[in-house]
């Protein structure tokens, strides 16, 4: 059984444990961790003396790691690849997430200015309507 992450008050990307904690944490050796890092699966941020440092968000993708390689049988450049597809489509859908609340917002703003008279509601049409403002029209 591995070792429960110790709660922390902090946000789970705070770079807090040293590697010897870190691969106590995920059930593995400092050394696979460095390889790990080689590889780019699991990226530490650095102190300033060049030391790794692991986020809870770390660990959890260590044992991650380590249970698509041991119980799926998944090599290390199949993980490599699922981690970038699981970060892509995260970034996707936190994008997603963002123009919905975009367009929420557009559609509550044009309701707003339909109701106070300001835009005009036209129903779909055939016809083409062409506008020119009278104030300082010039004619050719």
């Amino acid at each position: 059984m591995m070792p429960k992450i110790p709660e922390f008050p902090q946000d789970p990307d705070a770079h807090v444990f040293m590697i010897s904690v870190a691969a106590q944490l995920a059930g593995m050796h400092a050394q696979t961790l460095r390889t790990y890092d080689r590889l780019g699966l699991v990226t530490p941020e650095r102190s300033s003396g060049g030391g790794r440092r692991y986020s809870t968000r770390d660990v959890d993708l260590l044992r991650e790691v380590q249970r698509l390689s041991q119980d799926d049988g998944v090599n290390l450049a199949g993980i490599k690849r699922i981690i970038e597809l699981t970060n892509q489509v995260d970034a996707l859908q936190h994008r997603v997430e963002e123009l919905t609340a975009d367009l929420d917002a557009a559609r509550a703003e044009s309701a707003q200015r339909v109701r106070s008279g300001e835009l005009v509601h036209v129903p779909k049409s055939n016809a083409m309507v062409v506008w020119e403002p009278r104030v300082g029209r010039r004619r050719s």
